[in-house]
């Protein structure tokens, strides 16, 4: 595989946007930001549960980790594994920095995506309605990350086992239009999220596993930057 496909391949998981690119900007436009009562309590097994695993990852306004993820497709023979490092503010943004297998640096936000270059300097805005969809999604998970999980119920049925120390959360789609798509989300964590797998209806399969996790109060000048906060 080339260069720039593989690029194009690796880029187009991080943070799952390989796979959550597929939803349409009109269907996570129609994602409602806040979940009714009863909504919430169809839509979520073990709902104290789910509740506890709120609070716990709320409690980190920004979070730093490492990442490990795998893309297993059908095209491909072998799983492309690349490596980096994330950041993310709830309120600002999110920057993936990509080690391995080539480096490069993405800055999501509620704009849209921007690669930066070797000076640190945004370079390239995408402005295509995928990548539109991309910053949509990452709004959402941002919010989820932050502890917000009211985006999900009325898309996907949520069901958690274990205990606010270490859980697991089962996200099935709820509606057609997400489902054909989707097939489900499994996450695993405990005060940070540690893994995220993502299962396409076709089979493909995208896992992205989180080591070294540690909550962040406010970005470098640097990255205030980059994520256009004043």
């Amino acid at each position: 595989m080339g260069t720039m496909n593989l690029r194009g391949v690796a880029a187009g998981g991080f943070l799952a946007l390989g796979t959550l690119s597929v939803l349409s900007v009109s269907s996570l436009a129609a994602w409602p930001t806040v979940a009714s009562a009863a909504e919430t309590a169809q839509s979520a097994g073990n709902p104290a549960l789910v509740s506890q695993i709120a609070s716990h990852l709320a409690q980190a306004k920004g979070v730093r980790a490492q990442f490990t993820q795998t893309q297993t497709l059908a095209a491909m023979k072998q799983p492309l594994v690349s490596t980096g490092s994330l950041l993310f503010f709830r309120d600002r943004g999110v920057i993936w920095q990509i080690d391995t297998p080539y480096k490069a640096t993405y800055v999501i936000t509620d704009a849209g995506v921007a690669e930066v270059d070797t000076n640190g300097q945004r370079v390239t805005a995408h402005n295509a309605q995928g990548t539109r969809g991309v910053a949509q999604v990452s709004k959402m998970m941002r919010a989820m990350l932050g502890g917000d999980l009211s985006a999900l119920y009325s898309q996907f049925d949520v069901q958690a086992e274990g205990s606010a120390a270490q859980w697991r959360m089962q996200l099935t789609p709820n509606q057609p239009q997400i489902a054909q798509s989707i097939k489900g989300l499994q996450m695993n964590g405990g005060d940070y999220l540690q893994s995220l797998r993502i299962t396409l209806a076709n089979g493909d399969i995208t896992k992205l596993d989180f080591a070294k996790s540690a909550a962040v109060t406010e970005p470098t000048p640097a990255e205030r930057s980059l994520l256009g906060a004043p």
